[in-house]
């Protein structure tokens, strides 16, 4: 069985405590990535998930200063099809790779929101987008694994003798994860991804896609190289009643703006519509503390796992059930969340899964 791993979410575009709430919130600042930075590491997360899109830092400067201010944790940081010509990104990724000791892992994120994509000037639809992504992560891993220099073909992309320096430290590459629900974004991970990221949803469901997505990446001969994992939220407290009193919190005060832009902004995004799919069939609730509130007002990642320790724990153990071994992980406030995780989940997580966790 693969160890498990697990990562943290760098909230760039800021924090806080109660959706539309001003007093609040918490602006993102150097100082508040740092503090979520240190509580990460020191609570034992192997990799950091920085965010893109607008309301965001950017992720690449991002990601640099906070491998050079940490010493153990991973950025994951996105390549997106259509912003960073394929050779520089080549180039950008080996540089970071030496420059941090190994410390990066590479996010495929093809894009949620339509007009933030447009806004930014990216003028090719998503099934395009997706054709454009497999286009470049092709090139990056010729680039970094080609002797001598790299020809290339393609609708979008034509190389004549490229080449680059340095190499990538970590070998052959660093590592691919890919979260989505489309066919698309499954047949992407088949080809190439190392760890595809479902959002939240019922293990058996989640186990059914394990078993598809398995018999895509057959083709490519990847079906016993590719890994699984969950993006989930977290909302633990000692005592359960505190849990669920902070879940309420957090979202009781949104605005109807929020809970419109998740209903119309992201409406193209198949893991989007899975997810507020899964929050109409079954309301709150999918399981006793697998809970939908934070789908009202956050796009992605909207399903939280809630309860004490014990209970939190059990409910992450019945994805590891099901054949997920990576969970990219958040919650708020993101410093003090990541800290409880390593002081009450986590410990319970390697005495349950001995040998497949460091305690």
């Amino acid at each position: 069985m693969r160890p498990l791993e697990f990562g943290w979410y760098l909230p760039t575009h800021g924090d806080t405590t109660a959706y539309g709430v001003p007093e609040a919130q918490v602006p993102g600042s150097p100082d508040l990535c740092d503090r979520v930075v240190q509580a990460a590491e020191k609570a034992g997360f192997e990799y950091l998930l920085i965010p893109v899109g607008s309301v965001c830092w950017e992720a690449w400067i991002t990601g640099a200063f906070m491998a050079a201010r940490s010493s153990k944790i991973k950025p994951l940081i996105a390549a997106r099809p259509g912003y960073i010509n394929p050779v520089l990104l080549a180039k950008m990724i080996s540089t970071f790779d030496q420059m941090s000791g190994g410390r990066i892992c590479i996010n495929l994120i093809a894009g949620q929101n339509e007009s933030e994509v447009e806004g930014e000037g990216v003028r090719y639809a998503k099934e395009e987008r997706y054709a454009l992504m497999e286009e470049e992560v092709s090139i990056l891993k010729a680039l970094w694994t080609t002797r001598g220099p790299v020809h290339f073909e393609g609708k979008f992309h034509t190389l004549s003798g490229a080449h680059i320096r340095p190499r990538p430290l970590q070998q052959p590459f660093p590592k691919f994860y890919l979260g989505g629900g489309s066919r698309q974004a499954w047949e992407m991970s088949a080809k190439h991804s190392d760890v595809h990221l479902f959002w939240g949803d019922l293990p058996g469901r989640i186990a059914d896609n394990i078993a598809e997505i398995r018999r895509m990446a057959r083709a490519h001969g990847r079906d016993k190289t590719i890994g699984f994992g969950m993006r989930l939220q977290v909302i633990c407290r000692e005592d359960e009643a505190d849990a669920w009193e902070a879940a309420d919190v957090l979202v009781r005060d949104a605005t109807e703006r929020q809970k419109q832009e998740m209903k119309t902004l992201y409406n193209k995004s198949e893991a989007n519509r899975r997810v507020q799919e899964l929050a109409r069939e079954h309301g709150d609730f999918l399981m006793p503390h697998l809970w939908t509130g934070i789908t009202k007002v956050r796009p992605g990642a909207g399903i939280a796992v809630v309860g004490n320790p014990a209970q939190c724990a059990a409910t992450l153990q019945q994805f590891i059930d099901a054949g997920c071994h990576s969970f990219c992980l958040s919650g708020y406030l993101h410093d003090e969340e990541a800290e409880r995780f390593g002081r009450l989940i986590r410990p319970i997580l390697a005495e349950n899964n001995r040998g497949r966790l460091a305690a």
